[in-house]
């Protein structure tokens, strides 16, 4: 899938990805979005044929750009576990960034109902696991990193420890006296993101 997108085709995806965050696909339909949007219902209709191909553009408009800064994190001069790093603080922001449409894939791709094609956004995380590969690849060529490492669980572990700390937010907010979404945010960008980055460092780095 290749998106071409003008503006308007733009607002109709952000406002989709507020609605199905907020009321859910099924609660929503093409003319709340159109409404929301300020665009004609047929208009809609046009650009995206069905709420299904919406949600489809909508992932890989969310998603597709990761490959690209992958791509030149790898060939950047730095480290490898510098790059490692570099990884997990652009995995956490943009996902921090972007709750509603990581709300909506993890509901979505949950749901076996839902006839919805995410090949597309399939060959995406292919792609990026990649970029990964390389990284460590270019890690272990240097002794930097251990040879025995199961590079697919690397993005599991990184979001999975984000993503239990998203979704027991009372718990932690309660622990760890954290009383607004700004020190919620700052925990996540800097404790958090610590934890995480020295856990994936001890699954790397090679014990001399």
């Amino acid at each position: 899938m290749t998106l071409d997108l003008n503006d308007k085709q733009i607002r109709i995806l952000l406002v989709a990805e507020k609605l199905f965050a907020e009321k859910g696909f099924d609660g929503t339909s093409i003319r709340n979005i159109s409404k929301d949007a300020k665009i004609n219902i047929a208009m809609v209709s046009y650009y995206f044929g069905s709420k299904e191909k919406m949600l489809e553009s909508l992932i890989y408009f969310r998603t597709s750009d990761l490959k690209m800064q992958l791509e030149n994190l790898y060939q950047e001069a730095i480290e490898p576990m510098e790059k490692i790093n570099k990884l997990i603080d652009l995995y956490i922001t943009r996902i921090n960034k972007n709750k509603c449409i990581y709300q909506i894939l993890h509901f979505e791709l949950s749901n076996k109902k839902r006839a919805v094609d995410i090949k597309s956004f399939t060959e995406v995380k292919r792609q990026n696991l990649i970029s990964l590969e390389k990284i460590i690849t270019e890690g272990q060529e240097k002794g930097i990193f251990k040879k025995d490492i199961n590079v697919i669980l690397l993005p599991p572990t990184i979001l999975g420890t984000f993503f239990h700390f998203q979704m027991n937010r009372p718990y932690f907010e309660e622990l760890l006296d954290l009383r607004t979404d700004e020190a919620f945010d700052n925990y996540i960008k800097t404790d958090l993101t610590k934890h995480i980055k020295q856990t994936i460092k001890a699954l790397l780095i090679n014990e001399i």
